[in-house]
């Protein structure tokens, strides 16, 4: 008897039952975890005078110039030309801004700022967003929130989405959608079931789960490569899930050396800010496990194609692509997690601090124990996912099939 055992039929069927019963428990999860969609109290940060959610609008920049500081006319709705200041107070720089949207729209407003660090330098036609604030006596006034990037990003994005669908064609369109819905899936079931206290792990165990299964799905079609590459995602997904534990409960990770989790902290006391940070280690994996899963995944099913490959061969070939991709893909995982740490490491080389504190602290440790979950997670989802393509890829035999049942093999299940 020569060739391959006939193991892909069978192993179809037990994948494809797996995957069954873990949506399955993914739809169950999501009912069980659906946010209350309470309203939760806006934190005081992100309030204005009235206790409500700070209104912005859209505005742009007239003129701006050095004057005299404590004008009466900064952050008041003017329909006439500003008040100069009274006395001496010192030099600021004043932007006087057009109102462009909302109740005041074709009114202006000055803006002052002092010109030191972190001060916005306003040039003239400059884009910008303002915070509206109507105090008890129903006064409004005006302060600088950021500048507007709406048209910026917009032509990013667009940029982005026709280089994808150029290139990729469908599959890339397929691909836009699937970020799409993972961002929904973001936005409406995971940060609202975070905020109304929800145990972190479960709920970023089942949002992973759910944009796994969209995304995989619309991007590269429903087949049997698609499935192996799935399933394997969601074994190293669960994996990381436990390496992320163990890394916060090893090294004792609070998460509150980060200012956005002190302010979770302070104002939203129903979220644990160590299950935050849990969530964060697990969403942050699901991309690198993607990527590597599914090119393991299409790489099986290419040299499964081959003649006279053993389905044994067809694992080892797959395991030397599979190991260049663990060695490229873990340093770019670690720089990529340094470069987001710049900032600080920069802060610490000014500090004459050592080498070895500066790692310990909380701020890099997080980082260090981040990469660290995602190496490992990485790695053993190569072979991982590799044995399951190779289990489901049926190897031609030497004499070869009729080209009409190799492409059966590629065919959607």
């Amino acid at each position: 008897m020569s060739g391959p055992a006939p193991l892909g039929p069978l192993a179809a069927k037990v994948v494809v039952g797996l995957l069954i019963l873990i949506g399955i428990a993914v739809l169950a999860g999501t009912v069980w975890l659906w946010p209350s969609q309470q309203k939760t109290d806006i934190p005081l940060p992100f309030q204005n005078a009235a206790g409500g959610a700070v209104t912005t609008e859209a505005g742009h920049v007239i003129s701006s110039s050095a004057a005299a500081c404590g004008s009466a006319s900064a952050g008041r709705v003017l329909t006439a030309a500003p008040v100069p200041a009274r006395g001496d107070g010192g030099t600021c720089v004043q932007a006087l801004i057009a109102i462009d949207s909302g109740p005041n729209t074709g009114a202006h407003t000055l803006l002052e700022f002092s010109g030191g660090p972190g001060q916005p330098d306003l040039a003239v036609g400059d884009q910008v967003r303002i915070s509206r604030q109507i105090d008890e006596a129903g006064t409004t006034t005006y302060s600088f929130y950021d500048y507007e990037r709406t048209w910026p990003l917009v032509a990013l994005a667009a940029v982005f989405a026709v280089v994808v669908v150029a290139v990729a064609r469908w599959r890339g369109l397929r691909a836009l959608i699937g970020i799409v819905v993972a961002f929904g899936v973001l936005v409406v079931f995971l940060l609202p079931a975070l905020r109304d206290g929800a145990a972190a792990v479960p709920v970023a165990l089942v949002a992973s789960a759910a944009i796994l299964y969209a995304v995989i799905y619309l991007a590269h079609g429903v087949s049997l490569r698609t499935s192996a590459a799935l399933l394997g995602t969601l074994t190293s997904l669960l994996l990381a899930a436990v390496l992320s534990w163990t890394a916060i409960e090893l090294a004792h990770l609070t998460g509150l050396s980060e200012d956005q989790n002190n302010t979770v902290a302070a104002y939203l006391g129903d979220v644990s800010i160590t299950g935050l940070l849990l969530a964060g280690f697990i969403i942050g994996s699901l991309g690198v496990l993607n990527d590597v899963t599914v090119t393991q995944a299409s790489t099986v099913f290419e040299l499964a194609e081959l003649q006279g490959s053993s389905r044994r061969a067809v694992f080892v070939g797959a395991m030397r692509v599979g190991r260049d991709h663990i060695a490229s893909t873990v340093y770019t995982l670690v720089l990529a997690y340094a470069g987001s740490a710049l900032p600080l490491l920069l802060l610490f080389s000014v500090a004459n601090r050592s080498l070895g504190d500066v790692l310990t602290s909380e701020s890099v440790a997080i980082e260090i124990a981040r990469s660290a979950v995602g190496g490992v997670a990485l790695a053993l989802s190569v072979p991982l996912t590799t044995a399951i393509a190779a289990v489901l890829a049926t190897p031609r035999a030497a004499s070869g099939p009729p080209a009409a049942a190799a492409d059966m093999r590629r065919s959607p299940i």
